[in-house]
């Protein structure tokens, strides 16, 4: 593939100016594009097809743009496909379980009152989350069947009918929540988080802290990388209290700024290096 590399982003956060600055370094020609500003038909213009490394943070943007590219002759890092399955959390629980990979025991309900009688299902405490969404947003841990009742009639006033579609998910506690960044099939680290409430997000205010990945936790964030079809990706994976994992979580578009910091890992060179290699594959 002759043409540049091209990193699609609405926002240049952190992690896009670290990756641009890195393929600069290893003097690729690279472009930043914002989504906002893309159209196009399915047959595309001619000539040279970018190499485009998908950093949309938008999830309905970052989808389809990565099928408008594909379809227009461009390589997509992440694929659309991976993209779609990551960005599902549905789907990705479908993914990974097809896989064989250890997941929460989790339901899929169609309306908010199927979501009640799933979690009666599945006991209490338990989890609350929307198909769709990131950083902990509009996931909630109910305690009991009054509190999953008065959460799921205000799901059920949502004005969107996809918001009323609800996965209802086994609450895994007495553990760490782990973080292993998945480049081209390999785990480049692993980050534990510390939180001072129960979800452990990062962009919550949890702070990350540096850990040796266990081989048998790499192994499985690069199969559950590999399960979503996520060339890059960051894997969440949660242990209960007795030291089982299961995985959580795949996202397409990590944000991995406070992952290299604890690790020092430079994670940017290695998407950078992963790009420059499929470019030379494509």
């Amino acid at each position: 593939m002759s043409g540049p590399v091209v990193v699609l982003a609405s926002r240049v956060r952190t992690e896009e100016k670290r990756v641009l600055a890195a393929l600069r370094d290893r003097g690729v020609d690279c472009a930043h594009a914002d989504t906002r500003t893309l159209s196009g038909t399915p047959a595309g213009p001619a000539g040279d097809r970018p190499l485009v490394l998908n950093r949309e943070i938008g999830q309905a943007r970052a989808a389809y743009a990565a099928t408008l590219l594909e379809a227009q002759g461009s390589v997509v890092v992440n694929a659309a496909a991976a993209t779609e399955v990551c960005g599902d959390k549905w789907r990705t629980a479908l993914a990974l379980r097809q896989a064989g990979l250890p997941i929460p025991r989790t339901h899929l309900a169609l309306t908010p009152e199927a979501a009640l009688t799933a979690l009666d299902e599945l006991g209490y405490p338990a989890v609350v989350k929307p198909l769709v969404g990131s950083w902990g947003r509009l996931v909630t841990r109910v305690s009991d069947r009054a509190m999953a009742a008065a959460v799921l009639e205000h799901v059920a006033a949502l004005p969107s009918p996809r918001a009323h579609i609800v996965l209802a998910q086994e609450l895994i506690d007495g553990g760490r929540n782990i973080r292993i960044v998945v480049v081209g099939g390999e785990a480049l680290g692993a980050t534990w988080h510390r939180a001072g409430e129960w979800r452990a997000n990062v962009a919550r205010g949890a702070s990350a802290q540096r850990l040796a990945p266990r081989p048998d936790h790499a192994k499985l964030a690069v199969r559950a990388a590999d399960a979503t079809g996520a060339e890059i990706a960051g894997v969440d994976l949660i242990e209960d209290a007795e030291g089982r994992v299961h995985v959580l979580e795949v996202n397409h578009g990590v944000e991995f700024t406070g992952f290299q910091e604890a690790t020092g890992v430079d994670v940017a060179g290695r998407i950078a290096d992963h790009l420059v290699a499929r470019r030379s594959d494509a």
